[in-house]
């Protein structure tokens, strides 16, 4: 079942960024075309007047849900100095600490957004859909280009922390279990292995930052074999 939820997250951020992407290339295509001529009579009846607002929307849903995905893989910038120097068992407590506080955030965050979405427009459009009328109940503004409601605009807001909530408390939940935190190595690049074959080009290979444990950064005094091979140089 997280396979399945990992997999739509993914694929929901890719293709809102493929979109936008493609709709903001288009637009500008369209405004340069319009400014030639012999182009004006092909393109000049399109409008693109709403592509602007629709990618600004897109991009604020990519935002938050990709703060989610974030915290699932480990790519979120933490100052972890005071806390890679305690012992072993308070600075469990201190990560436990700050996982519970990341997820008390983004459900608070979450909840208030979802009454604020609720009482902008939520109500009143999901009882209108269900064929329910209720003169009291507040329609809710549209945005100016595309006149959507804006409530539909504004869920991604207690959507995305809602996500971003879980995936703080599955963060915790396993650092509980293993012991371990989501890292991700900037340095590494997708379909390049290291070279151990060659003496030389694994000595280059070494990452003195590598994470061993997703806390501390390596340390030649704790990996005697790398320290034999630089003498070995």
């Amino acid at each position: 079942m997280l396979k399945v939820l990992d997999h739509l997250e993914e694929g929901f951020i890719a293709f809102l960024m493929a979109a936008a992407t493609t709709i903001i290339f288009v637009a500008v295509m369209h405004r340069y075309a319009s400014g030639v001529s012999f182009l004006y009579d092909y393109v000049g009846h399109l409008d693109f007047s709403w592509a602007q607002e629709l990618c600004i929307i897109m991009f604020v849903w990519m935002a938050k849900f990709g703060a989610a995905y974030g915290v699932r893989t480990g790519i979120h910038v933490g100052v972890d100095v005071v806390i890679n120097r305690l012992e072993a068992k308070n600075r469990g407590r201190f990560i436990v600490f700050g996982l519970l506080s990341g997820a008390l955030f983004t459900g608070t965050v979450a909840l208030m957004g979802g009454h604020f979405v609720w009482e902008n427009g939520a109500h009143y459009g999901i009882t209108h859909a269900l064929g329910i009328d209720n003169p009291e109940l507040y329609e809710g503004p549209t945005t100016p280009d595309l006149e959507w409601q804006t409530w539909v605009v504004y869920s991604a807001i207690p959507l995305g922390s809602s996500l971003m909530c879980f995936r703080f408390l599955q963060v915790c939940w396993a650092f509980l279990c293993t012991g371990e935190l989501p890292h991700h190595d900037h340095g590494h690049v997708e379909g390049l292995e290291e070279d151990t074959t060659d003496p030389q080009r694994a000595a280059q290979d070494i990452n003195w930052f590598e994470m061993d444990d997703g806390l501390h950064p390596k340390d030649i005094a704790h990996h005697p074999d790398d320290e034999n091979k630089e003498k070995g140089q």
